[in-house]
């Protein structure tokens, strides 16, 4: 059954961004470290010169921004009951 409330595999992560995440999204979806996968992007993208104008961006579109984790807080004790 499909959880709504479940991250996507490949997201653009909060934390670790250069510029848009796309590349630390990448890295952390292949198990690279987001360096390496930026590096990959590059040379990857080198045999097409200009490629990554268009690449980039359509990932920056598709990929989405990963959503903030939830935390529990603490609700506020009840008050006391009347006597």
């Amino acid at each position: 059954m499909y959880d709504h409330h479940q991250q996507p595999d490949l997201v653009r992560p909060r934390d670790g961004r250069v510029l848009a995440g796309v590349c630390a999204g990448l890295g952390r979806r292949f198990g690279l470290d987001p360096w390496a996968a930026r590096a990959l992007f590059v040379l990857v993208l080198m045999v097409l010169p200009g490629s990554q104008l268009l690449v980039y961006p359509i990932l920056w579109i598709a990929i989405p921004n990963e959503q903030p984790r939830a935390t529990w807080i603490p609700s506020a004790q009840p008050p006391a009951a009347a006597h």
